[in-house]
């Protein structure tokens, strides 16, 4: 190699570094580094007194009797199209995975003839001597949480009004329809 590469090369080293130290230097003008009095951080625990953690309410929900006033049939067979594919709500319908809903309020949990149903389902029969609409809310809200144990696979509907709905559809499916809530 000769020396007017060796010459080149050095000047390319020195040029990099040498604006390596100016970006340093420039960054240190442009940024001010601000030194803590006490090095860490200061972490604060809140007291028993202290109300920063507040706690939403879970807002109230409309008993049964009052929403299935105002509750549709209509509105509840559009909601019953996500349990159609376990369920069969016609007159004289076979079971499925699960068992035929014609006639389920006022019926007994667990007692449709010809449906093998869960072991806790049964037991909950045997407690409970019918379907009534408080109930049906209730299990259609969260079937797990009403019925620990039960082999329903359905995670439940949130939403009031359309738990309300669908038992207003499932009050409709029978041939002598039982009669609303009053409380």
């Amino acid at each position: 190699m000769d020396s007017f590469t060796l010459n080149k090369v050095a000047g390319a080293i020195l040029g990099v570094l040498i604006l390596v130290m100016g970006v340093g230097i420039v960054s240190d003008i442009i940024f001010h580094p601000t030194i803590p009095g006490k090095p860490g951080y200061e972490i604060v625990v809140a007291s028993a007194e202290d109300s920063t953690s507040e706690v939403s309410a879970v807002p109230e929900v409309a008993p049964i009797s009052e929403r299935l006033v105002e509750a549709s049939a209509e509105d509840g067979a559009k909601v019953a199209k996500k349990c159609a594919a376990c369920h069969d709500f016609s007159q004289g319908g076979a079971n499925k995975v699960g068992p035929a809903l014609w006639d389920i309020v006022g019926r007994k949990p667990g007692g449709h003839e010809g449906f093998g149903y869960s072991a806790a389902m049964t037991a909950y029969g045997e407690e409970n001597p019918e379907w009534t609409y408080e109930e049906l809310d209730h299990f259609l809200e969260s079937p797990k949480k009403l019925v620990s144990g039960t082999s329903m696979g359905f995670a439940g509907l949130r939403k009031p009004e359309d738990r309300a709905d669908l038992i207003a559809y499932l009050r409709e499916q029978s041939d002598s329809p039982a009669p609303l809530p009053t409380e």
